[in-house]
């Protein structure tokens, strides 16, 4: 890689990175868009993709179109066909080549009607049509149906061939409709209201044909057959074209069926395999029914042999009720041979010895409770005499009888401690051991 080097006013740029720079604009420049032109040059590898030049008279350009996208293409791209292709611009800045990386491709004439379909789907699924909480089931075993199709067409041929080897009981009309031109649209929506009148008996509508074109298949891609199968009070499926081609009648209908023959196969039961079931659950309902009444014979059998004469069974009652009654008479002579031997034991004594008793236990007690309380008062009187010695050790009044006094401030009472706390002149409450005195401070003097 050069490093690009500025010499005066010049910047000099390697080849890599001017494409890097251009495919940089291009990309940024152009989204996605439509390009329509002739195809020439189509070459496809054993990779899969698709290269091919798209030119008009005046001008071309090489695209390219990956095997992940042109799966979905539904023909083969020939030389000199005119197409419409979806891509986007870019350059391959390994050889410089200006080119279309192709996302979808359609035959010329077929871009307005696939864009008209897309315009019609986004507004459809906007409005609700194709949601799947309004969608009918289909029911599983149909008693009649309506089928709407031509009945000149390879498709009703296929949907019978179907029908009479799976379900031939299967009721079936067909309401003829051309499925292709300027009547189809009106010719089906009044086959779908036909078959939805009130004396009506139909279960289901069919609505089908064979394969064709985006063209031939416009009529199912119209708003009115849309909103006619969307209004159905029958359960409608949908079999149009092949198994690639979706129309608009596929998405609102509430079964889509890829071709006829599968619609067919898919709202008829298979009478061989029904058949088979019928005869597997009649088997396994007689066997059950053996079964259920093997065993009712042998329970009955069991209950035959329990059965035995009232009287025997009078009998064996009688005999417990005897042996019960002899043994609850050897219990109560039991209990009552325990009761008498300990009522004999007890000694039977007097009131007056009771009371006497009690009397000498009084006695007793009080001359207790006499020597308790002396002892107790001379204790608390010793420990009174203590405590007041210890009392009066520690009294003020004490100290005063060894001649101390207790000086005052008359005015306020506040004990006197220091000379600084009093003035000259001023009166002292003086307490004495026998009395009190007051006085006047001449002077002060300090220790």
């Amino acid at each position: 890689m050069i490093i690009p080097m500025k010499s005066s006013n010049r910047e000099i740029l390697s080849i890599s990175e001017l494409n890097k720079t251009v495919k940089s604009l291009l990309e940024k420049e152009f989204s996605l868009i439509y390009v329509e032109g002739e195809i020439s040059n189509f070459s496809r590898p054993s990779s899969g993709h698709w290269y091919f030049t798209l030119k008009d008279e005046n001008a071309q350009i090489k695209c390219a179109m990956f095997r992940n996208q042109n799966r979905s293409v539904p023909f083969e791209p020939k030389n000199g066909q005119q197409v419409v292709l979806y891509g986007k611009v870019t350059l391959y800045e390994g050889r410089g080549d200006f080119q279309i990386i192709t996302s979808s491709l359609e035959v010329s004439g077929d871009g307005e009607l696939r864009r008209s379909f897309e315009r019609l789907k986004a507004s459809l699924q906007k409005e609700g049509f194709f949601d799947q909480q309004r969608k009918k089931t289909i029911p599983k075993l149909p008693n009649k149906i309506a089928i709407i199709t031509s009945p000149t067409g390879a498709a009703i041929k296929d949907i019978f061939s179907v029908i009479y080897r799976r379900f031939p009981a299967l009721g079936m009309t067909v309401i003829p409709t051309q499925v292709q031109g300027e009547e189809a649209v009106s010719q089906i929506v009044d086959a779908i209201k036909t078959a939805n009148k009130e004396k009506s008996s139909y279960d289901l509508i069919l609505l089908s044909r064979g394969g064709g074109s985006l063209e031939d298949l416009w009529a199912f891609n119209t708003e009115p057959v849309a909103k006619a199968i969307f209004n159905s009070r029958i359960p409608v499926v949908s079999a149009v074209g092949h198994e690639s081609d979706f129309t608009i009648s596929d998405f609102v209908a509430d079964l889509r069926a890829p071709t006829p023959s599968s619609a067919a196969e898919q709202i008829t039961p298979d009478a061989n395999i029904m058949k088979n079931d019928l005869s597997e659950t009649n088997d396994r309902l007689i066997r059950a029914a053996r079964r259920v009444i093997d065993s009712r014979k042998n329970e009955l059998a069991h209950l035959i042999r329990r059965i035995r004469h009232p009287n025997s069974r009078l009998n064996e009652l009688a005999q417990r009720l005897d042996d019960l009654e002899r043994r609850i008479l050897s219990r109560v002579i039991n209990l009552l041979g325990i009761k008498k031997s300990k009522l004999a034991e007890r000694k039977i004594q007097s009131p007056i010895q009771k009371i006497q008793q009690v009397n000498d236990r009084v006695k007793q007690l009080s001359r207790l409770m006499t020597q308790n309380h002396a002892t107790l008062m001379k204790n608390r009187q010793a420990s009174l005499s203590e405590k007041s010695s210890q009392l009066e050790a520690l009294s003020p009044l004490a100290t005063l009888k060894r001649g101390y006094a207790i000086v005052s401030k008359q005015t306020s009472g506040k004990i006197i401690r220091n000379s600084d706390e009093i003035n000259e002149g001023e009166n002292l409450g003086i307490r004495l051991s026998n009395g009190d005195l007051v006085a006047q401070v001449v002077a002060k003097k300090k220790k």
